[in-house]
């Protein structure tokens, strides 16, 4: 059955999908300019079809993204699930991952029907990423991947009612880069007020200074033959390609750049002292109500990606150690095993830790947070990568054998099915009451999420430890 709604700039026409109303593809933002901010959507005639995916900004080609999705230039859309058009419902708006690199909102994990027919209405969307969205020009917007994000939360603002949206209850969620965009969304003024609640999941805790971004960005100009300042007139499908290259060469310009260039990270939100005033851990006011946590074994995914798993010596396990952790001695005896070491202080840096301290931050602010972490091994692969980096996203969406991350659980089992709906249950819950089922963090309590649920205290005490009384370390400075 078609379904018409009026939206900022004109009419649209959704459908219905297994007792929802869905709309996909609808104009937020106009098409976007290379290197500006985001404008307000172009109006059109007639009503517009909202039956498919939006075309998704250009990309990294890491896993084969930059071939996925239909082709054309209006990037910025974004997609409902409604389970009743009757107005009041809390709203749930997802923001993807992809190591500030790749990602849209089309893909098949991220489909919002099992959450809404828990009660929200769902909204995913696309926004630029790499050096469009991320890199740093001097007289162009800062983060406009960021700025992206902002836009497509005005429209929600404006537009959610007539999808059975309540615009004063709207929870922004996240994963990876999507979690670190939420926890950079809380620090800025040009977000506040837009949503009411967040949720961030295993947050990367990589902010960039204006001068290492712009150094990278320059770098990726030299790839085209250009200046920086030429960049906003270039192709912008001929940049992540520029992107690419800088990342694949990144280990050469480690003297340089540091630990982004150790971590092979070469875009992320940048401290620009405007868009973003600080970093989240700084900028918290603590009026959004936060659940923030990470998966127990975050970097095992990355490493088997890198062709480590299994493979890692003691050499590897100290260097680790030694550029990522504060305190290598204690992480030696703490972790003899040279796999263990490894994976726990990588996943410490660029995870566990950024996220745990974002909890701490809120309440230090004088805010509500809410503290997990999911320790589920999940089966697929194998069972070599335990709760890794990317199992909580078709255990949170309930998409067990959709998309890519689905490989991680495998053949979907009962067991699987249980702890989604857990974790699926505690997230609409907290969209809708604030109280995601466990106390605030502020008594100690985490929520572990496995086949037999708890409450307890945090359990990475000797991470939480050593990097106790070293915060700054997680900022790429």
């Amino acid at each position: 059955m078609d379904i018409d709604v009026e939206v900022t700039g004109g009419a649209v026409r959704g459908g219905t999908d297994g007792g929802l109303a869905v709309f996909r593809g609808i104009p937020y933002a106009a098409p976007p300019v290379p290197f500006a901010a985001p404008e307000p959507v172009r109006p059109w005639s007639g009503v517009r079809p909202a039956l498919r995916y939006g075309p998704p900004p250009p990309q990294s080609g890491a896993f084969g993204m930059d071939a996925l999705g239909e082709e054309g230039d209006d990037w910025l859309t974004l997609n409902v699930w409604s389970p009743d058009l009757g107005g009041g419902l809390p709203v749930m708006v997802w923001i993807q991952g992809g190591a500030y690199v790749f990602g849209m909102s089309g893909l098949p994990e991220y489909d919002g029907t099992n959450l809404a027919l828990d009660g929200v209405v769902v909204v995913t969307f696309n926004y630029r990423v790499g050096l469009d969205g991320f890199g740093h020009v001097e007289g162009t917007p800062a983060n406009r991947g960021l700025l992206d994000q902002v836009a497509a939360l005005e429209w929600v603002r404006d537009n959610i009612d007539a999808f059975g949206g309540d615009p004063s209850r709207v929870t922004v969620f996240g994963q990876s880069a999507g979690g670190g965009s939420v926890a950079a969304l809380l620090a800025m003024p040009r977000a506040a007020g837009l949503f009411h609640r967040a949720i961030v999941q295993s947050m990367p805790g990589t902010y960039f200074t204006p001068r290492l971004a712009g150094d990278i960005t320059r770098a990726c100009a030299v790839e085209l033959g250009l200046e920086p300042g030429e960049l906003p007139s270039a192709d912008a499908r001929t940049l992540p390609g520029a992107a690419d290259a800088v990342a694949a060469s990144m280990s050469q310009f480690a003297d340089r750049w540091g630990l982004a260039a150790h971590a092979l990270v070469p875009f992320a939100p940048v401290v620009d002292g405007e868009v973003l005033p600080t970093t989240p851990w700084l900028g918290l006011t603590g009026k959004v109500e936060l659940m923030v946590g990470h998966t127990r074994h975050e970097q095992r995914l990355l490493t088997a990606l890198g062709g480590l798993l299994g493979e890692i010596t003691e050499a590897q396990a100290t260097e680790a150690a030694e550029l990522f952790g504060p305190d290598p001695q204690q992480y030696q005896r703490s972790f003899p095993d040279p796999e263990e070491r490894y994976d726990v202080v990588r996943s410490d840096w660029l995870f566990r830790m950024p996220s745990l301290h974002l909890a701490e931050a809120q309440l230090e602010a004088g805010g509500r947070a809410h503290l997990y972490e999911l320790t589920w091994p999940a089966p697929g692969m194998g069972g070599v990568l335990g709760a890794c980096h990317g199992l909580d996203v078709p255990l949170v969406f309930g998409n067990l054998s959709a998309g890519q991350p689905a490989m991680l659980i495998g053949e979907p089992t009962a067991e699987a099915a249980a702890v989604s709906e857990q974790m699926r249950g505690a997230w609409t819950a907290f969209a809708t009451s604030g109280d995601p089922g466990w106390p605030t963090y502020d008594t100690g309590a985490t929520r572990l999420f496995d086949a037999v649920p708890v409450v307890t205290d945090y359990p990475e005490q000797v991470s939480r430890q050593i990097w106790r009384d070293h915060p700054s370390v997680l900022d790429l400075t």
